[in-house]
């Protein structure tokens, strides 16, 4: 999906903040529509179809966890959340229930449109392409083949499992929770030394200076993607 004439629903409940999104997002090609609270926005997503939505946690009439659940009943619509709460168990708790992203106010409007294009290339790239391609590094999930500049990168089963992963839903943020149940199972969700020294393995493997990872990025606190 590119960003000339992608849709995207803003479901916000301050003027001031669904009116400098709009400006922002219609001056860099999106088409936008707006709602001010929860039911009004999961109906107008029924109607509207958007390709990527923009939700407020705090809305007038449910919370935005309430609507991302509801959306995730019936959508795999990409949901990028806005909101002032700053822990990370607010942050967890919103990716856990089915969210994308998430992006702290006050923000920045290039940092919101960078995770934006992100979410919009993953939805792009979601069907079933045999072979992923970020910059340098190709994953051939069809051979289960990693290269890096043309050279094959050996892998042992769980790391290609934790790599595949991460590929498949590049740009966006995987919980340790959801990546340990993922790759180890749901008896493993809460042992994240695994994930960390797993994420350590793979950055010597397929980053140029593992100490400042360009594919693997820590979300601290939270999780990574893979960029």
């Amino acid at each position: 999906m590119e960003a000339k004439g992608a849709r995207i629903l803003v479901i916000d409940d301050e003027k001031q903040i669904r009116r400098l999104l709009k400006v922002a997002l219609t001056g860099h090609g999106y088409e936008v529509e707006e709602s001010v609270c929860g039911g009004d926005g999961l109906s107008r997503a029924a109607a509207y179809r958007p390709d990527l939505i923009v939700l407020d946690l705090g809305l007038p009439d449910m919370n935005g966890l309430e609507v991302v659940r509801q959306l995730r009943e019936w959508s795999q619509i990409p949901v990028i959340i806005l909101s002032v709460k700053e822990q990370e168990n607010d942050k967890i708790t919103a990716l856990d229930a089915g969210a994308d992203d998430y992006v702290t106010k006050p923000f920045s409007m290039g940092e919101l449109l960078a995770r934006i294009r992100a979410a919009l290339r993953h939805v792009a790239g979601a069907g079933d392409e045999p072979v992923l391609k970020f910059g340098d590094l190709i994953i051939d999930i069809a051979r289960r083949r990693v290269t890096i500049n043309g050279m094959e990168i050996k892998l042992t089963p769980t790391e290609y499992d934790l790599m595949k992963n991460l590929a498949v839903h590049a740009g966006k943020v995987l919980t340790h929770r959801q990546l340990l149940r993922t790759v180890w199972g749901p008896s493993y969700e809460n042992d994240t030394h695994y994930l960390r020294v797993y994420i350590g393995q793979l950055r010597r493997k397929i980053e140029q200076d593992p100490s400042r990872p360009g594919h693997i990025i820590t979300e601290p606190g939270v999780g990574y993607r893979l960029l």
